[in-house]
């Protein structure tokens, strides 16, 4: 861990421009170690398998997708390839860093998937918030009062402005899949959701240990079917406490199929 660590750190202020290949077409990223080790990979198809099935399996053409937590984007831009011209991608991300490789890759991906980003951190309340700037990989950082063992420290801590899924649905086109990753606060983002939610949008959804059994009870009181996303479409069964990567749909998608639509 020390010398993964150490990697890291060294290979901090390198940003390179890696491919990202789909069933869709590809897309070019801008990434750094910040995002972690993975994206220092040649090709970015292996960074997140799961993730990446996930984008394929729940975006279809034309889609809107909310990706909440972006990162560098890799579930961005593979959402923004299967959704197409027609679709449109809102990565939010509150680290500023991020936000800026986040708009360099869209601009070198114009014309293959609309995607804007919004520099913001969606909580449960509009307002201003501490983000804390974790040492170890800015994948890691995280609101005041959340956050995971994975961070090594602390090397700085921002303000940033906090929104709430209904606050965006006022102002950007409602979604139809919703990718939620915020270091253990996504109580906060559903609870500030109960809007978006009731249109049973899909959500791909990082789930911490701690808030599995509240997060399970909140989108099932919504209507939602609940599912592990690493399980294959075709082997998953419905739970009732939320996974690490939980899936939740409504049951009219379980329903047509879509959840069995990907083909690897």
């Amino acid at each position: 861990m020390l010398a993964r660590t150490a990697l890291e750190q060294l290979t901090h202020r390198l940003v390179m421009r890696r491919r990202l290949l789909t069933s869709r077409g590809s897309a070019r990223i801008y990434v750094s170690s910040e995002g972690g080790l993975r994206y220092l990979r040649p090709r970015l198809d292996s960074a997140d398998p799961v993730l990446l099935r996930l984008a394929a399996e729940l975006v279809r053409p034309g889609n809107v997708v909310w990706d909440i937590g972006a990162n560098l984007g890799l579930f961005s831009f593979a959402a923004a390839l299967a959704a197409g011209p027609a679709g449109y991608v809102l990565a939010v991300e509150p680290d500023a860093l991020l936000v800026g490789l986040l708009r360099r890759s869209a601009a070198a991906n114009r014309g293959q998937g609309q995607v804007e980003v919004l520099p913001a951190a969606v909580a449960d309340d509009v307002g201003i918030a501490r983000f804390h700037i974790a040492r170890r990989n800015r994948a890691t950082s995280y609101l005041d009062g959340f956050g995971t063992t994975q961070t090594g420290g602390i090397r700085a801590t921002e303000l940033v402005p906090t929104v709430t899924l209904d606050w965006l649905a006022s102002r950007f086109p409602r979604p139809d899949v919703i990718k939620i990753d915020v270091e253990a606060a996504e109580l906060g983002v559903l609870t500030g959701g109960a809007g978006v939610l009731r249109g049973l949008p899909s959500i791909i959804c990082e789930v911490a240990g701690c808030n599995a059994a509240t997060a399970g009870d909140l989108l099932i009181a919504h209507g939602y079917l609940l599912y592990d996303g690493q399980q294959p479409a075709a082997e998953r069964t419905p739970v009732a406490v939320a996974p690490p990567e939980t899936l939740a749909i409504s049951p009219s998608e379980r329903h047509s199929g879509k959840s069995a639509s990907y083909v690897s």
